[in-house]
């Protein structure tokens, strides 16, 4: 009996590994974020400082492994056979769980998720135990730390506001202090700044932080009831000091202030997160060596060890740390930058992730109003200068090197660094795991909104985005609590074996998604993405566009071949797929056609023309696209509605017009690929013709069957639909094509022109 709890403790340390490596990967960003959109400093010193603070906030974890032991429930109500079922199905239920939402793209918590999974299983076990004992559910409240659970509960809640709050009222007292030209300001107003992030960043962390742990005993007597001397004290030294730096050594205190922000919010997230991962199997691991020497069965001995102090083995925790650095060094998901908060946050225009909702247009609205009616009381002075401290300074770059400005200043990223930490640090000392993913990510969106970042233009796409990610949080809540109550209740049922099923459930299902990935990644070829035109001149939007057309119509052509063969053969997943990738097509035009007012900006005076053809040439690609798109949806409704089939004369009819409509677009790639814009167009007018009178016979074929024999108005109407959308498809392409044939020939004479000159 022994051996299948040993092998279990064996399994939760594998799951632990694994869960570090998969944590640190995912939530690097919320670390790193701040350093990397303000481009202060590189990113190898950004990486170094990151992982000192790891391994720092690793052994400062000690403390807050209580909650993984007593935190949820109350471990004295439980047995050692039941506390090893909990533990299990935590862990299992947290791989699953975190694969599941990673597949599906959703946003989701560490923090969030152990929490409502170890909540979750001590329910289902404290019911299971419940239901044996004949007693009734108002027992439930004995198994169930419902006070501190409560209190962890609420505390995640309110960070989600708290660090909104705080983060927006910091940055706009610095940003009314400092203004967007603070590298101009006196000197003493950057060390002022300096001395204050700085005494905040070190108070909280090397001070409140150090609460949480074994080592704060040692150094209470000096410095419990002396808040005020410290923080007085440490901010007059860290004035003077900050004042050296910039006047003496002339280097910029931002930059130190952001180094020291990223390495205390990589020890904040260390000394927060490192329970979500290992808190569990430490825990697990610590009740086994109390059973073991007891000599009581498994099922009778009552686990009131873990509601007593148990400190965790500082071995453990540097192991841990190690484990953790090395992920942030060599795994390839920890070195893309996730680029959803620098996105939302970004002061810039950009591609937005979000679309707009009911909540997030009549939220932004709301906000317009109370904005609008706010600057009414405030005097008209005040309001001047306040706006004057907002004006962004201009700054000039060469044409085409606008996306290489940071996302955000380094004002905002101090602001973003300093109150994170603070933040995570305070709950830390309270031994209260909050999610340091939604810290940091509400943090970022507070300064962001009180930095301007937010207007018009993109308020509701990123209020949305907000929204979705919060959203995504509650999601995982209910997911993790639901999960973890199921998987301890099958463990329950199946003892052993179900581990072993579960375990291996795991593995595939980890490994499926993987080689998934890898397929995908194989699939998606960047030489079929479309490019905006970077040209300021009519031959080279020419060029670049051409080879947009080329890209485009290969992706339709595929697209138009796939639906037409998934609905002859009512084959759902090829429909499926045309229509998904259909959408995906038309979400990049749309994307160019965002870009046409920096194309329009960055045009000289003398190509003006070119940004009038390079809009035509958009709105004609966005047609075919449009008739594609309208082949694949009408279609996959068809079929998903359980319609009836197409006829065999229809299906003939359908495949012959595919087939030329294939070599139609063939040839005008050819066309493009070649840039031979003056010597093939005559042969493919005339082919184009012949498909549309092929097109216009099929629909008369149809008004004949129509009255004749066809009995379905569904397939009369989807048939007609295709017919239709395939002629305007068709005209679509030949107005691509005169649109560069006209354009080219134009272009060439007046370069005949000037040579003449």
């Amino acid at each position: 009996m022994e051996n299948i709890y040993f092998l279990m403790l064996i399994a939760l340390a594998a799951l632990a590994v694994a869960d570090l490596v998969v944590g640190v990967s995912n939530d690097a960003v919320n670390f790193l974020n701040s350093a990397l959109g303000s481009k202060a400093i590189s990113f190898r010193t950004i990486m170094i400082v990151a992982s000192l603070g790891i391994a720092v906030g690793a052994v400062f974890s000690s403390g807050l492994m209580e909650v993984a032991r007593k935190g949820i429930f109350v471990p004295g109500e439980f047995y050692f056979s039941e506390i090893m079922i909990i533990f299990m199905a935590v862990m299992i239920t947290d791989i699953l769980l975190l694969d599941f939402f990673n597949t599906l793209g959703m946003p989701t918590s560490t923090t969030v998720s152990i929490v409502f999974e170890l909540l979750g299983a001590a329910v289902a076990v404290a019911l299971i135990k419940i239901g044996a004992d004949g007693s009734s559910l108002g027992e439930l409240g004995t198994y169930i730390n419902t006070k501190k659970a409560t209190e962890i509960i609420l505390g995640i809640l309110l960070s989600v506001v708290v660090a909104f709050s705080v983060g927006a009222l910091v940055q706009y007292i610095s940003r009314v202090f400092l203004s967007f030209n603070f590298d101009k300001k006196a000197k003493w107003v950057g060390a002022v700044f300096g001395g204050i992030a700085l005494t905040a960043i070190t108070y909280f962390i090397f001070i409140k932080g150090l609460k949480g742990t074994d080592y704060y005993a040692e150094i209470q007597p000096l410095i419990e009831g002396k808040t005020l001397e410290i923080v007085a004290i440490g901010l007059l030294i860290w004035i003077f000091l900050s004042y050296i730096f910039v006047q003496v050594f002339k280097k910029n205190i931002y930059k130190l202030i952001i180094a020291v922000g990223t390495f205390a919010l990589a020890l904040a997230f260390a000394g927060n997160d490192l329970v979500n991962f290992i808190g569990v199997p430490i825990a697990a691991w610590q009740s086994y060596e109390a059973w073991i020497v007891s000599g009581v069965p498994a099922t009778e001995f009552a686990m009131d060890a873990l509601g007593k102090k148990v400190p965790t083995p500082t071995l453990f925790l540097l192991i841990a740390g190690l484990v953790m650095v090395l992920t942030l060094w060599f795994s390839s998901k920890a070195k893309k930058v996730v680029k959803t908060s620098i996105d939302l946050s970004r002061q810039e225009e950009t591609k937005e992730r979000f679309n707009p909702n009911f909540l997030s247009r009549n939220l932004v609205r709301f906000t317009m109003l109370a904005s609008k009616y706010t600057a009414t009381v405030i005097p008209n002075p005040i309001l001047e200068r306040i706006e004057r401290q907002f004006k962004k300074p201009v700054i000039e770059l060469p044409k085409g090197k606008t996306h290489e400005l940071p996302a955000f200043d380094m004002v905002r990223a101090a602001v973003n660094l300093m109150v994170a930490s603070v933040l995570i640090s305070i709950a830390t000392s309270m031994k209260l795991p909050l999610s340091t993913t939604y810290v940091t990510f509400m943090v970022a969106m507070g300064t962001s909104l009180a930095d301007r970042a937010w207007g018009s233009e993109s308020a509701v796409y990123r209020v949305a985005g907000v929204l979705n990610v919060i959203g995504g949080w509650f999601f995982t809540a209910i997911m993790a609590f639901i999960a973890a109550g199921t998987v301890a209740y099958l463990i329950h049922l199946g003892g052993g074996a179900m581990i072993g099923v579960l375990l291996l459930l795991a593995v595939l299902l980890l490994a499926r998604n993987y080689i998934q990935h890898k397929k995908k990644s194989r699939e998606v070829k960047a030489e079929d993405s479309l490019n905006r035109a970077e040209s300021n001149s009519i031959q080279g939007v020419i060029e670049e566009s051409a080879d947009n057309i080329s890209k485009a119509l290969k992706r339709v052509s595929k697209i138009n071949d796939i639906t037409i063969n998934g609905l002859v053969n009512q084959d759902l997943d090829k429909l499926k797929k045309a229509k998904i990738t259909v959408t995906k097509l038309e979400s990049e035009i749309e994307e160019l056609q965002n870009d046409i007012f920096y194309l329009i900006k960055d045009m000289d005076d003398s190509y003006l023309g070119a940004s009038k053809f390079y809009i035509d040439v958009i709105g004609s690609i966005q047609d075919v696209a449009q008739s594609s798109s309208l082949i694949a949806k009408v279609s996959h409704k068809h079929v998903n509605n359980n319609h009836k089939a197409l006829k065999k004369k229809q299906a003939e009819e359908l495949l012959n017009i595919n087939h030329k409509l294939v070599q139609l677009f063939d040839d005008i790639r050819g066309v493009f690929d070649s840039r031979s814009f003056d010597k093939i167009i005559p042969g493919i007018r005339d082919e184009k013709q012949e498909l549309l009178t092929n097109v216009q016979e099929s629909i008369q074929k149809q008004v004949e069957r129509t009255r004749t024999e066809e009995s379905s108005p569904k397939n009369t109407t989807l048939y007609f639909s295709i017919l239709l959308e395939t002629k305007d498809l068709i005209m679509a392409n030949m107005n691509i094509l005169n649109l560069y044939y006209e354009e080219f020939h134009r272009s060439q004479n007046i370069q005949d022109k000037e040579i003449d000159e």
